[in-house]
Protein backbone atom coordinates (compact mmCIF):
# COMPACT_ATOMS: atom_id res chain seq x y z
CA UNK A 1 0.00 0.00 0.00
CA UNK A 2 1.33 3.08 -1.12
CA UNK A 3 1.05 6.18 1.18
CA UNK A 4 -1.29 8.15 -0.71
CA UNK A 5 -3.62 5.02 -1.25
CA UNK A 6 -3.24 4.43 3.20
CA UNK A 7 -6.62 4.82 4.69
CA UNK A 8 -6.12 6.47 8.33
CA UNK A 9 -7.17 4.84 11.11
CA UNK A 10 -10.32 5.72 13.30
CA UNK A 11 -11.55 4.50 16.74
CA UNK A 12 -14.61 2.80 17.63
CA UNK A 13 -15.60 1.94 14.30
CA UNK A 14 -17.11 -4.76 9.00
CA UNK A 15 -17.75 -6.03 6.07
CA UNK A 16 -17.56 -9.89 6.81
CA UNK A 17 -13.85 -9.50 7.86
CA UNK A 18 -11.58 -6.22 6.59
CA UNK A 19 -8.43 -4.42 7.19
CA UNK A 20 -10.89 -2.79 9.63
CA UNK A 21 -9.09 -0.26 10.41
CA UNK A 22 -9.44 1.23 6.96
CA UNK A 23 -12.91 0.14 6.43
CA UNK A 24 -14.14 1.55 9.97
CA UNK A 25 -13.13 5.11 8.67
CA UNK A 26 -14.52 4.92 5.19
CA UNK A 27 -17.79 3.18 6.59
CA UNK A 28 -18.23 6.01 8.68
CA UNK A 29 -17.56 8.49 5.90
CA UNK A 30 -19.96 6.61 4.20
CA UNK A 31 -22.62 6.80 6.67
CA UNK A 32 -22.34 10.28 7.27
CA UNK A 33 -22.83 11.28 3.32
CA UNK A 34 -26.52 9.73 3.53
CA UNK A 35 -28.25 9.01 0.05
CA UNK A 36 -27.19 5.41 -0.17
CA UNK A 37 -29.17 2.79 -1.26
CA UNK A 38 -30.70 -0.01 1.55
CA UNK A 39 -31.32 -3.40 1.87
CA UNK A 40 -35.50 -4.03 0.71
CA UNK A 41 -37.58 -7.02 0.99
CA UNK A 42 -38.95 -7.10 -2.24
CA UNK A 43 -35.52 -7.04 -4.35
CA UNK A 44 -35.91 -8.28 -7.65
CA UNK A 45 -33.22 -10.59 -7.90
CA UNK A 46 -31.52 -11.60 -10.95
CA UNK A 47 -28.68 -14.53 -11.46
CA UNK A 48 -25.83 -14.23 -12.41
CA UNK A 49 -26.25 -10.27 -12.80
CA UNK A 50 -26.20 -10.07 -8.89
CA UNK A 51 -22.79 -11.73 -8.81
CA UNK A 52 -21.25 -8.24 -10.18
CA UNK A 53 -20.84 -4.99 -8.28
CA UNK A 54 -24.25 -2.74 -7.09
CA UNK A 55 -23.90 0.59 -7.27
CA UNK A 56 -25.18 2.87 -4.76
CA UNK A 57 -24.79 0.97 -1.85
CA UNK A 58 -22.02 1.63 1.20
CA UNK A 59 -20.93 -2.01 1.55
CA UNK A 60 -20.82 -5.54 -0.27
CA UNK A 61 -18.53 -8.17 -0.38
CA UNK A 62 -17.60 -11.64 -1.75
CA UNK A 63 -16.53 -14.39 0.59
CA UNK A 64 -15.02 -17.26 -0.20
CA UNK A 65 -13.95 -20.25 2.23
CA UNK A 66 -13.02 -23.67 1.60
CA UNK A 67 -11.31 -26.99 1.90
CA UNK A 68 -8.29 -28.50 0.07
CA UNK A 69 -5.95 -31.28 -0.03
CA UNK A 70 -3.65 -32.70 -2.74
CA UNK A 71 -2.62 -35.91 -3.57
CA UNK A 72 0.69 -35.43 -4.05
CA UNK A 73 2.75 -37.49 -1.50
CA UNK A 74 3.85 -34.94 1.29
CA UNK A 75 1.52 -32.34 0.07
CA UNK A 76 -0.39 -30.65 2.69
CA UNK A 77 -3.92 -30.21 3.73
CA UNK A 78 -5.29 -26.88 3.17
CA UNK A 79 -7.90 -24.42 4.21
CA UNK A 80 -8.61 -20.86 2.87
CA UNK A 81 -10.13 -17.70 2.95
CA UNK A 82 -10.53 -15.41 -0.01
CA UNK A 83 -12.07 -11.72 0.10
CA UNK A 84 -12.95 -9.01 -1.58
CA UNK A 85 -15.00 -6.07 -0.52
CA UNK A 86 -16.35 -2.51 -2.12
CA UNK A 87 -16.90 0.35 0.56
CA UNK A 88 -18.63 3.63 -0.74
CA UNK A 89 -17.08 6.38 0.37
CA UNK A 90 -20.08 8.16 -1.47
CA UNK A 91 -23.44 7.07 -2.91
CA UNK A 92 -21.94 8.45 -6.87
CA UNK A 93 -18.61 9.58 -8.47
CA UNK A 94 -18.19 12.95 -7.71
CA UNK A 95 -18.52 15.02 -11.05
CA UNK A 96 -14.26 15.86 -11.06
CA UNK A 97 -12.29 15.84 -14.23
CA UNK A 98 -10.12 13.18 -12.26
CA UNK A 99 -9.44 10.05 -12.63
CA UNK A 100 -8.61 9.75 -9.05
CA UNK A 101 -12.02 11.32 -8.27
CA UNK A 102 -14.35 8.21 -6.73
CA UNK A 103 -16.77 6.92 -4.75
CA UNK A 104 -15.37 3.92 -3.29
CA UNK A 105 -12.39 2.35 -1.98
CA UNK A 106 -11.47 -1.68 -2.48
CA UNK A 107 -10.03 -3.93 -0.03
CA UNK A 108 -8.60 -7.55 -0.22
CA UNK A 109 -8.23 -10.36 2.47
CA UNK A 110 -6.58 -13.65 1.63
CA UNK A 111 -5.53 -16.16 4.32
CA UNK A 112 -3.96 -19.76 4.10
CA UNK A 113 -4.42 -22.27 7.17
CA UNK A 114 -1.98 -25.36 6.16
CA UNK A 115 -3.52 -27.67 8.68
CA UNK A 116 -1.28 -30.33 8.88
CA UNK A 117 1.68 -27.91 10.52
CA UNK A 118 -0.57 -25.78 12.29
CA UNK A 119 0.52 -22.34 10.10
CA UNK A 120 -1.56 -19.34 9.30
CA UNK A 121 -0.56 -16.69 6.76
CA UNK A 122 -2.73 -13.57 6.35
CA UNK A 123 -2.93 -10.95 3.50
CA UNK A 124 -4.41 -7.66 3.09
CA UNK A 125 -4.67 -5.09 0.35
CA UNK A 126 -6.61 -1.12 0.64
CA UNK A 127 -6.83 0.83 -2.70
CA UNK A 128 -8.99 3.43 -4.24
CA UNK A 129 -11.36 2.73 -6.61
CA UNK A 130 -9.60 4.46 -9.53
CA UNK A 131 -7.84 3.09 -12.68
CA UNK A 132 -4.79 0.74 -12.65
CA UNK A 133 -5.53 0.72 -8.48
CA UNK A 134 -9.24 -1.29 -8.31
CA UNK A 135 -12.00 -1.48 -10.76
CA UNK A 136 -15.42 -3.58 -10.67
CA UNK A 137 -16.76 -5.08 -13.73
CA UNK A 138 -20.26 -4.70 -15.30
CA UNK A 139 -22.26 -7.82 -15.94
CA UNK A 140 -21.38 -9.56 -18.33
CA UNK A 141 -18.00 -8.57 -18.30
CA UNK A 142 -15.92 -12.12 -16.82
CA UNK A 143 -14.22 -9.61 -14.38
CA UNK A 144 -16.00 -9.25 -11.44
CA UNK A 145 -13.21 -7.33 -9.37
CA UNK A 146 -9.47 -6.24 -9.73
CA UNK A 147 -7.53 -5.04 -6.69
CA UNK A 148 -4.04 -4.00 -7.00
CA UNK A 149 -2.02 -6.77 -4.29
CA UNK A 150 -0.18 -5.21 -1.88
CA UNK A 151 3.14 -3.55 -1.65
CA UNK A 152 5.65 -5.12 -2.52
CA UNK A 153 3.75 -8.49 -4.87
CA UNK A 154 3.56 -7.33 -8.50
CA UNK A 155 0.28 -7.88 -9.62
CA UNK A 156 -3.42 -7.76 -8.98
CA UNK A 157 -5.90 -9.73 -7.02
CA UNK A 158 -8.73 -11.02 -9.32
CA UNK A 159 -12.30 -12.45 -8.89
CA UNK A 160 -13.72 -13.58 -12.31
CA UNK A 161 -16.63 -15.51 -13.43
CA UNK A 162 -16.16 -18.31 -15.49
CA UNK A 163 -20.15 -19.28 -16.23
CA UNK A 164 -20.29 -21.93 -13.77
CA UNK A 165 -18.60 -20.46 -11.17
CA UNK A 166 -16.03 -17.93 -10.05
CA UNK A 167 -12.05 -17.65 -10.46
CA UNK A 168 -9.83 -16.21 -7.70
CA UNK A 169 -6.15 -15.16 -8.03
CA UNK A 170 -4.32 -13.55 -4.56
CA UNK A 171 -0.75 -13.36 -4.00
CA UNK A 172 1.66 -11.81 -1.09
CA UNK A 173 5.33 -12.29 -1.60
CA UNK A 174 5.95 -11.00 2.03
CA UNK A 175 3.82 -13.65 3.02
CA UNK A 176 5.08 -16.38 0.47
CA UNK A 177 2.16 -17.35 -0.31
CA UNK A 178 -0.08 -17.73 -3.43
CA UNK A 179 -3.57 -19.11 -4.69
CA UNK A 180 -5.08 -19.32 -8.23
CA UNK A 181 -8.31 -21.52 -7.62
CA UNK A 182 -11.05 -21.86 -10.14
CA UNK A 183 -14.40 -22.74 -8.80
CA UNK A 184 -17.78 -24.68 -10.38
CA UNK A 185 -21.57 -24.42 -8.48
CA UNK A 186 -22.51 -27.10 -7.28
CA UNK A 187 -25.92 -26.08 -5.88
CA UNK A 188 -27.89 -23.19 -6.65
CA UNK A 189 -27.88 -19.73 -4.67
CA UNK A 190 -29.22 -20.19 -1.51
CA UNK A 191 -31.28 -16.67 -0.38
CA UNK A 192 -30.18 -16.14 3.62
CA UNK A 193 -33.53 -14.62 5.24
CA UNK A 194 -36.89 -13.96 3.43
CA UNK A 195 -36.36 -12.96 -0.51
CA UNK A 196 -32.89 -12.71 0.63
CA UNK A 197 -33.06 -9.97 3.27
CA UNK A 198 -31.02 -10.53 6.06
CA UNK A 199 -31.98 -8.45 9.61
CA UNK A 200 -29.09 -7.07 11.04
CA UNK A 201 -31.30 -4.83 13.83
CA UNK A 202 -34.78 -3.19 14.14
CA UNK A 203 -34.07 0.11 12.69
CA UNK A 204 -35.09 0.95 9.28
CA UNK A 205 -32.10 -0.23 6.87
CA UNK A 206 -30.41 -2.42 9.62
CA UNK A 207 -30.65 -5.52 6.61
CA UNK A 208 -28.02 -6.42 3.72
CA UNK A 209 -29.13 -8.28 0.99
CA UNK A 210 -27.47 -11.49 1.27
CA UNK A 211 -27.03 -15.02 -0.60
CA UNK A 212 -24.27 -18.18 -0.55
CA UNK A 213 -23.74 -20.79 -2.98
CA UNK A 214 -22.58 -23.41 -0.29
CA UNK A 215 -20.82 -25.63 -2.53
CA UNK A 216 -18.45 -24.83 -4.86
CA UNK A 217 -16.18 -27.83 -6.46
CA UNK A 218 -13.05 -26.06 -6.31
CA UNK A 219 -9.43 -27.35 -7.55
CA UNK A 220 -6.27 -24.85 -9.06
CA UNK A 221 -2.80 -24.31 -7.18
CA UNK A 222 -1.57 -22.62 -3.85
CA UNK A 223 2.06 -21.87 -3.72
CA UNK A 224 3.63 -21.61 -0.21
CA UNK A 225 7.37 -20.95 -0.16
CA UNK A 226 7.55 -21.52 -3.54
CA UNK A 227 6.60 -24.78 -3.60
CA UNK A 228 3.69 -25.23 -6.34
CA UNK A 229 0.44 -27.32 -4.81
CA UNK A 230 -2.12 -28.77 -7.23
CA UNK A 231 -4.97 -28.57 -5.77
CA UNK A 232 -8.51 -29.80 -4.96
CA UNK A 233 -11.82 -29.93 -2.47
CA UNK A 234 -14.88 -27.85 -1.72
CA UNK A 235 -15.49 -23.90 -0.97
CA UNK A 236 -17.87 -21.99 0.28
CA UNK A 237 -19.30 -18.14 -1.19
CA UNK A 238 -21.07 -16.08 0.79
CA UNK A 239 -22.47 -12.33 -0.29
CA UNK A 240 -23.86 -9.22 1.00
CA UNK A 241 -24.60 -6.34 -0.16
CA UNK A 242 -26.37 -2.66 1.82
CA UNK A 243 -26.11 0.28 3.44
CA UNK A 244 -26.68 -0.63 7.21
CA UNK A 245 -23.97 -0.66 10.42
CA UNK A 246 -23.93 -1.99 13.38
CA UNK A 247 -26.18 -0.31 16.35
CA UNK A 248 -24.50 1.61 19.29
CA UNK A 249 -25.14 -1.64 21.20
CA UNK A 250 -23.48 -4.04 18.91
CA UNK A 251 -20.18 -5.31 19.52
CA UNK A 252 -19.48 -8.18 16.67
CA UNK A 253 -21.14 -10.90 15.54
CA UNK A 254 -20.09 -15.24 15.50
CA UNK A 255 -20.53 -16.59 11.81
CA UNK A 256 -20.86 -20.51 10.80
CA UNK A 257 -20.80 -21.86 7.82
CA UNK A 258 -20.61 -26.00 8.23
CA UNK A 259 -20.82 -28.58 4.99
CA UNK A 260 -22.30 -31.89 6.73
CA UNK A 261 -21.16 -35.10 5.61
CA UNK A 262 -24.73 -36.03 5.33
CA UNK A 263 -25.08 -33.79 2.27
CA UNK A 264 -27.16 -30.46 4.56
CA UNK A 265 -25.40 -27.09 4.63
CA UNK A 266 -25.39 -25.02 7.79
CA UNK A 267 -25.15 -20.97 8.14
CA UNK A 268 -25.55 -19.89 11.77
CA UNK A 269 -25.02 -15.60 12.23
CA UNK A 270 -25.18 -14.44 15.93
CA UNK A 271 -24.87 -10.44 16.87
CA UNK A 272 -23.84 -9.72 20.00
CA UNK A 273 -23.92 -7.09 22.18
CA UNK A 274 -22.26 -5.72 24.48
CA UNK A 275 -23.09 -8.01 27.58
CA UNK A 276 -22.63 -11.11 25.44
CA UNK A 277 -26.01 -11.96 24.39
CA UNK A 278 -27.03 -12.38 20.82
CA UNK A 279 -29.86 -10.50 20.18
CA UNK A 280 -29.78 -10.88 16.67
CA UNK A 281 -29.84 -14.30 15.04
CA UNK A 282 -30.33 -15.81 11.39
CA UNK A 283 -29.78 -19.13 10.11
CA UNK A 284 -30.06 -21.47 7.21
CA UNK A 285 -30.23 -25.30 6.44
CA UNK A 286 -29.94 -26.93 3.11
CA UNK A 287 -31.20 -30.06 2.19
CA UNK A 288 -28.93 -32.35 -0.10
CA UNK A 289 -31.70 -31.45 -2.92
CA UNK A 290 -31.60 -27.74 -2.42
CA UNK A 291 -33.96 -26.99 -0.49
CA UNK A 292 -33.75 -24.33 1.74
CA UNK A 293 -35.08 -24.04 5.58
CA UNK A 294 -34.73 -20.58 7.03
CA UNK A 295 -34.11 -20.96 10.67
CA UNK A 296 -36.17 -18.95 13.66
CA UNK A 297 -34.14 -18.03 16.03
CA UNK A 298 -36.06 -20.48 18.23
CA UNK A 299 -34.66 -23.03 16.32
CA UNK A 300 -31.37 -23.61 17.10
CA UNK A 301 -28.81 -22.61 19.67
CA UNK A 302 -25.22 -22.48 19.88
CA UNK A 303 -22.74 -23.12 23.31
CA UNK A 304 -19.29 -21.93 24.05
CA UNK A 305 -17.63 -24.71 25.30
CA UNK A 306 -13.67 -23.12 25.74
CA UNK A 307 -11.64 -20.52 25.10
CA UNK A 308 -8.60 -19.33 23.39
CA UNK A 309 -6.80 -16.52 23.85
CA UNK A 310 -4.43 -15.18 21.49
CA UNK A 311 -0.70 -14.66 22.22
CA UNK A 312 -0.63 -11.41 19.52
CA UNK A 313 -3.41 -9.25 20.25
CA UNK A 314 -4.62 -10.39 23.96
CA UNK A 315 -7.86 -11.18 22.67
CA UNK A 316 -9.47 -14.35 24.18
CA UNK A 317 -12.00 -16.04 21.28
CA UNK A 318 -14.29 -18.77 22.09
CA UNK A 319 -13.19 -21.68 21.16
CA UNK A 320 -15.56 -24.84 20.73
CA UNK A 321 -19.42 -25.31 20.23
CA UNK A 322 -21.91 -27.04 21.10
CA UNK A 323 -24.73 -26.45 18.20
CA UNK A 324 -28.05 -28.10 18.47
CA UNK A 325 -30.81 -27.74 15.94
CA UNK A 326 -33.72 -30.47 17.26
CA UNK A 327 -35.59 -30.11 14.75
CA UNK A 328 -33.34 -31.43 12.70
CA UNK A 329 -32.21 -33.78 14.69
CA UNK A 330 -28.57 -32.21 15.13
CA UNK A 331 -26.36 -32.32 18.34
CA UNK A 332 -22.92 -31.28 16.91
CA UNK A 333 -19.47 -30.28 18.24
CA UNK A 334 -17.52 -27.43 16.46
CA UNK A 335 -14.10 -27.69 16.75
CA UNK A 336 -11.24 -25.41 15.80
CA UNK A 337 -8.62 -27.64 13.40
CA UNK A 338 -6.01 -25.64 14.77
CA UNK A 339 -6.09 -22.16 17.38
CA UNK A 340 -3.21 -19.86 15.77
CA UNK A 341 -5.88 -18.71 12.85
CA UNK A 342 -6.48 -14.74 13.66
CA UNK A 343 -6.32 -12.19 11.41
CA UNK A 344 -4.24 -9.94 11.97
CA UNK A 345 -3.29 -6.86 9.91
CA UNK A 346 0.29 -5.61 9.33
CA UNK A 347 -1.01 -2.10 9.82
CA UNK A 348 -0.30 -0.35 12.50
CA UNK A 349 -3.29 -0.80 15.81
CA UNK A 350 -5.66 -2.37 12.82
CA UNK A 351 -8.50 -4.17 14.43
CA UNK A 352 -8.37 -8.51 14.30
CA UNK A 353 -10.65 -10.90 14.26
CA UNK A 354 -10.66 -14.74 13.98
CA UNK A 355 -11.29 -16.53 10.41
CA UNK A 356 -10.70 -20.41 10.56
CA UNK A 357 -11.33 -24.22 9.34
CA UNK A 358 -13.16 -26.13 11.86
CA UNK A 359 -14.12 -29.85 12.02
CA UNK A 360 -17.71 -30.98 12.48
CA UNK A 361 -18.15 -33.83 15.27
CA UNK A 362 -21.16 -35.66 15.80
CA UNK A 363 -22.81 -36.78 19.53
CA UNK A 364 -20.58 -40.06 19.34
CA UNK A 365 -17.27 -38.10 18.68
CA UNK A 366 -17.34 -38.73 14.53
CA UNK A 367 -16.50 -36.60 12.05
CA UNK A 368 -19.79 -34.68 10.39
CA UNK A 369 -18.32 -32.60 8.12
CA UNK A 370 -16.00 -29.32 7.93
CA UNK A 371 -16.08 -26.03 7.76
CA UNK A 372 -15.23 -21.96 8.55
CA UNK A 373 -16.05 -19.33 11.59
CA UNK A 374 -15.73 -16.30 11.71
CA UNK A 375 -15.47 -14.37 15.23
CA UNK A 376 -15.49 -9.95 15.28
CA UNK A 377 -15.15 -7.90 17.96
CA UNK A 378 -13.25 -9.86 20.52
CA UNK A 379 -10.42 -8.13 22.35
CA UNK A 380 -9.92 -4.00 23.57
CA UNK A 381 -11.26 -1.18 20.91
CA UNK A 382 -12.14 -4.04 17.93
CA UNK A 383 -15.55 -3.75 17.21
CA UNK A 384 -15.90 -3.88 13.53
CA UNK A 385 -17.02 -0.72 11.66
CA UNK A 386 -20.73 -2.12 10.20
Amino acid sequence: MTTCDRIPPRRGSRARRATWIALGLVAGAAAGAGGFRIAVPDYAWSFPRDHWAHEGYRTEWWYFTGHLDSKEPGARSLGFQFTIFRIGILPARPPFRSEWATSGVAMGHAAVSDLDRGEHRFSETVRREVPLLASFGLHPDPEIARVQGPAGTDGAWTLRWNGDGFDLEARDDAERFRMSLSTRAERPVVLQGPNGLSRKGDAPGAASQYYSVTRLATRGTVVLDGREIPVAGESWMDREFGSSELSEEQVGWDWFALRLDDGRDLMLYALRDRGGEAGVRNGSLVRPGGEVRLLEASDWSVRPLSTWTSGVTGATYPAKWRIEIPSEGLALVVVPDFSEQENVARTPRAPFYWEGSVSVLDGAGGRAGRGYVELTGYGERNRPPV
